[in-house]
């Protein structure tokens, strides 16, 4: 009998007799229902994950080149705008020499006393930034103060110019300086508008935080019509509210959008007294307001309302 139920168990095609079956244990028919019963649970619970290993995988890699895209994107914007943003240091010269501009680049005659950023507006070498960041050159009544302005050339090699104040609003903290560069060698930013932004739009801000040239840092707008101080005392009204980092030393250079236009200069941030660091509650001056003061203070200067 042992050489007869493997044929009818396993090879045979023919039912087997009911006096047979009645034949076999208990625990054998329990174990046989009870392996089915396994093996058939096993597979329903298998048969999701082999359906959907390929609709998974191909979401996984859809995914990773999402990212991949995006991080492209921010380095293409990087790249196409950072030559268009400068480093402006404040120094203190002493026993300046009259009409010798040689004493700029000698350390021993000179004392760094502040730093900040600023763009490139013209190929005549207008530069934009806050008035804040020139405040000691505009008040300066003894000659000791100059502007150091760190430029990217053509080659992306760093150049040095005396930046020269051409005109300054300190009710809308604002100023221009000019340097003396060929026009090949300027990268003039792309000037964009501030009217339409909207709350969530991405930014980028570009700058000079703590002294580290061409900082990077990303965010998005997050809210718009803001109202902070001027160094004048009256407020700059409808400013841009920003995530993106702005640090000591941010201040003067460019709030970029995705498509590389500049739609504010950045100003100030919320933080810690004497700590410079930025809270996260950031806010830069919007470009349209830029748009209708600096032309005005190219051609005409400082009014006399703005002079101390």
């Amino acid at each position: 009998m042992a050489g007869v139920v493997p044929r009818l168990v396993i090879c045979s095609n023919s039912r087997p007799s009911l006096s047979f079956i009645s034949k076999l244990s208990r625990e054998t028919r329990n174990l046989c229902h009870f392996s089915m019963r396994r093996f058939t649970i096993a597979g329903i619970a298998l048969l999701p994950l082999i359906f959907s290993y390929y609709p998974l995988e191909n979401y996984s890699r859809a995914k990773v080149d999402e990212l991949e895209e995006d991080e492209e994107r921010s380095v293409r914007l990087f790249q196409d705008t950072t030559a268009s943003v400068v480093s402006i240091q404040n120094v203190e010269v002493s026993n300046p020499k009259n009409g010798d501009q040689s004493s700029l680049n000698k350390d021993e005659n000179e004392r760094v006393e502040g730093t900040g950023s600023g763009f490139v507006w013209d190929k005549m070498g207008h530069i934009v930034t806050n008035y804040h960041v020139v405040s000691k050159l505009a008040t300066d009544s003894e000659g000791l103060q100059r502007c150091k302005v760190f430029l990217l050339d053509e080659d992306a090699k760093v150049i040095v110019k005396e930046g020269k104040l051409i005109g300054f609003d300190a009710a809308y903290d604002l100023a221009v300086l000019k340097v003396d560069v060929d026009g090949d060698e300027l990268k003039p930013a792309l000037i964009g508008s501030s009217h339409d932004l909207r709350v969530g739009q991405r930014c980028l801000a570009i700058g000079n935080p703590f002294g580290y040239e061409h900082t990077l840092t990303t965010g998005v707008v997050s809210g718009l019509g803001r109202e902070i101080p001027s160094p004048s005392g009256r407020p700059i009204r409808g400013a841009i509210q920003t995530d993106a980092a702005i640090n000591a030393g941010n201040s003067g250079g460019p709030l970029i959008d995705s498509y590389g236009h500049v739609i504010g200069v950045n100003t100030a941030t919320f933080t810690r007294r004497g700590t410079g660091m930025s809270s996260g509650v950031n806010f830069a001056i919007p470009i349209d307001l830029v748009r209708q003061t600096v032309p005005y203070l190219i051609v005409y200067g400082t009014s006399l309302s703005n002079r101390y």
